[in-house]
């Protein structure tokens, strides 16, 4: 028997029972039972061949695929930035063609048997209708209602699959195989494009009524804070996620780096009437007049190279990040808090505001002993806890 597209070598052994046999898109009954042990890791091993998964990671920026093993070992993986458009099939071809990427990095490219996966699990930006999987992320405008769950299932010819917000896909990840994994209560960020969340209590996913538990981006830590997307006002998402941070700063009169230099921009030229002129700022998303528009990552290298707006900016969202985590601490004793998303890289800056705004906000001792700490793989974690919707349904699926 052939599996189109892997690697490595099969060794076939049969029994007497009865069992039908998928290769490619030929079902054939048999009465030999037929085991697969490749020597790519697929297939064999305790469990069988439903050992490993696909898995999808849904950001504002960018979409991540992956296969992941048992263990949390991600064999093949793939990345697309988020396609910028207002076309849901434009976003959602985008995404089935990064799983089919990660797929033949894994080296179960071409005619591949989905059969021999487990399922696939789907971390994706919300809100969302749960668990039916339609997506409305805030940050997605080309999917309002997407039925990704359902469009999924059809796409991988019936594969199992579980859409679930991809905070709570971080918080899974976390605590499967990651800086969480000897905790029982966890709450794990993600600081990004938005502020999501997602909880572990008594040692399994916590969903809520709704699938919303843990969304700290919505919890409020300043009342006469700006507006939030969401509808909201003072929200930790409006505060601390990067595009929020960073328009504060170029409102605050941050001057992004020239391209390609290590020093400031040069200053504004003179307008012609003896006072020098400032140049309109460029938004978040909006290319400036050297290159590409300002980012958390140019805000964090001028943080870096001591400019004091882009500090400012990076020390107002740790603090806002640290006010929420103190109040998640009070109310749900927790073992663990772990940050993650691309924003939480930006530096010493913003995580030194960050624990300072716990330790001030944290007056029970209960609180005071939660460990608060950045995510040891930030790059795969979400990845793998997606991963875990399918592979580890004790702890982590439902009924849906």
């Amino acid at each position: 028997m052939a599996t189109g597209g892997s690697r490595g070598t099969h060794t076939v052994t049969s029994s007497t029972a009865p069992v039908t046999v998928t290769a490619g898109p030929v079902t054939t009954t048999t009465t030999t039972t037929v085991t697969v042990t490749s020597s790519a890791g697929f297939g064999g091993g305790a469990g069988g061949r439903h050992r490993t998964a696909l898995a999808l990671d849904v950001g504002g920026t960018k979409l991540a695929a992956g296969v992941v093993d048992a263990t949390g070992a991600v064999l093949g993986r793939a990345r697309r930035p988020m396609p910028k458009t207002l076309d849901p099939e434009v976003t959602f071809a985008a995404a089935v063609d990064c799983l089919h990427s990660a797929l033949g990095d894994a080296g179960l490219g071409g005619r591949y048997d989905y059969a021999g996966l487990a399922g696939l699990g789907v971390g994706c930006g919300g809100p969302m209708i749960w668990p039916a999987g339609e997506v409305s992320p805030l940050n997605i405008p080309s999917w309002r209602e997407f039925p990704l769950r359902a469009r999924l299932r059809d796409e991988f010819g019936g594969l199992a699959v579980l859409v679930h917000n991809d905070a709570v896909a971080l918080a899974a990840g976390e605590h499967w195989t990651g800086t969480g994994r000897d905790a029982r209560n966890l709450l794990a960020v993600t600081v990004s494009t938005g502020v999501g969340g997602g909880l572990v209590l008594d040692g399994r996913l916590y969903h809520g009524r709704t699938g919303n538990a843990g969304h700290v981006g919505h919890i409020v830590v300043d009342p006469a804070g700006p507006d939030c997307v969401c509808g909201g006002v003072g929200c930790l998402e409006a505060i601390a996620s990067g595009p929020r941070t960073v328009a504060w700063a170029l409102d605050a009169g941050w001057t992004p780096a020239a391209p390609d230099s290590g020093a400031q921009a040069p200053g504004p030229a003179d307008d012609g009437a003896g006072e020098p002129a400032k140049p309109r700022a460029s938004r978040p998303g909006e290319s400036g007049p050297g290159g590409p528009p300002p980012d958390g990552r140019a805000l964090a290298a001028s943080a870096a190279a001591g400019d004091e707006i882009a500090r400012a900016a990076l020390a107002r969202a740790g603090n806002a990040v640290g006010v929420a985590i103190a109040s998640c601490a009070a109310t749900f004793d927790l073992d663990l808090a772990t940050v993650a998303g691309g924003f939480s890289q930006s530096g010493p800056v913003f995580w030194e505001a960050l624990r300072a705004a716990y330790d001030r906000h944290t007056g029970m001792e209960f609180a005071r002993a939660v460990r608060v700490e950045p995510s040891t793989a930030p790059g795969d974690v979400a990845l793998r806890g997606a991963a875990a919707f399918i592979l580890a349904p004790d702890r982590y699926a439902w009924v849906g």
